[in-house]
């Protein structure tokens, strides 16, 4: 497609959802079984207001039911099931209603707190609804009276949903079909940040109250590894700590504990709620200004806010003697801060680590944080 956005200076081109992948294919399906002939090219509206024309391959017709695949297209923000098939099979039955089920490589749903149901496949509701809407006019202008069986499959997915949340949130077997707009846009924080929200959704819908996070992939080997808790319940929050306060505040959580390393975590010790490097990064600036309140000279402070990575200061701190001092601030400055955010309402703390050196510090709470979060936790 031609569809193109702006980001950061560059011009990224769009690409199109697995939920308009999938709406494709099935109304390519539907036209080719009820007007017995072949299409090169189908054509749909999408939530975006963005008409797509796409073009169906593998396709299989039969007496009874025609099969074929639309090939997934990331644009310029390319993700696990970019140029992936997303087929559909669309076939008569005798109701009058349009069933639509998975197949091979969608996953199932087996935990409550997601927008589809239990028991289901998961196909979110707008590319549910836009499949529906697509094949209605398909039966209406064929004037077809009767009911038809729309079976989404993606067998690239089984293996491609290994590597997504999609376990972690209780959808087992497949990826999701997705897609609020029918439209990938390029670098979208945005999709990040709703991705959080599914997670902690079905954490509070599973009826959690006390929410483990951490950054991303460091933290969640070191929290499995290292500390050995239990991550099974964990979510992610990338850069996006302000969101993920503010919305688990919302949905009425008692405690928060984030697992962080210090490159990330060190920047929230000056209030920083974003942590990608391209909106703030004081991390050695700031570890640099507590090595000079704990006494250290100018020349030392220097070597420190020069240093390249958070490790490389830590070791400057540790030779100066200084590192529990200078920590003990930072870790102090984190709790205000994240306790500025949320007013209060929960219970949060913070664990700092290094893959060097392990654990460098925590808040207030964080060791009675942890403890909920022990594998091994007995009941009672």
């Amino acid at each position: 497609m031609e569809e193109y956005q702006i980001s950061q200076g560059k011009r990224l081109r769009c690409g199109y959802t697995t939920g308009s992948c999938a709406t494709a294919a099935a109304k390519a399906a539907a036209v080719m079984l009820l007007t017995r002939e072949r299409i090169d090219c189908v054509q749909i509206d999408t939530p975006k207001g963005i008409v797509l024309n796409l073009e169906p391959e593998e396709v299989e017709v039969t007496a009874d039911k025609v099969t074929c695949a639309i090939r997934k297209d990331s644009g310029d923000d390319p993700d696990d099931t970019n140029g992936i098939l997303i087929y559909a099979t669309v076939e008569k039955t005798g109701g009058h209603d349009i069933e639509l089920c998975g197949g091979n490589g969608i996953g199932q749903v087996t935990k409550p707190g997601l927008a589809c149901a239990v028991g289901g496949p998961a196909i979110n509701p707008t590319p549910r609804r836009m499949i529906i809407d697509e094949l209605t006019k398909v039966m209406t202008s064929a004037d077809y009276q009767a009911g038809l069986k729309v079976t989404i499959a993606a067998p690239a997915g089984v293996e491609i949903a290994k590597k997504t949340f999609n376990p972690r949130l209780g959808i087992l077997g497949g990826i999701s079909i997705l897609g609020t707009s029918g439209i990938v846009e390029p670098m979208s924080e945005k999709a990040l940040v709703e991705t959080m929200y599914v997670e902690i959704d079905a954490q509070a819908a599973a009826g959690n109250k006390n929410l483990l996070v951490f950054f991303g992939n460091y933290g969640e080997d070191f929290t499995r590894d290292v500390l050995g808790l239990d991550i099974a319940d964990a979510v992610t929050c990338s850069n996006f700590v302000g969101e993920l306060l503010d919305y688990a505040v919302y949905k009425g959580f008692e405690t928060l504990l984030l697992i962080g390393h210090s490159g990330k975590l060190v920047k929230l010790a000056q209030g920083v709620m974003n942590t990608h490097s391209k909106y703030a990064d004081c991390r050695t600036e700031l570890l640099a200004l507590h090595a000079m309140f704990a006494g250290a000279g100018t020349e030392v402070g220097k070597e420190i806010a020069g240093s390249l990575t958070t490790d490389e200061a830590v070791k400057v701190l540790q030779r100066e003697g200084i590192f529990e001092e200078v920590v003990g601030k930072i870790t102090e400055r984190i709790d205000f801060y994240m306790q500025h955010r949320v007013h209060g309402k929960i219970k949060t703390a913070a664990l700092m680590f290094s893959n060097v050196y392990g654990i460098l510090g925590k808040t207030a709470v964080a060791d009675e944080l942890v403890k909920l979060h022990l594998k091994d936790k007995q009941e009672g």
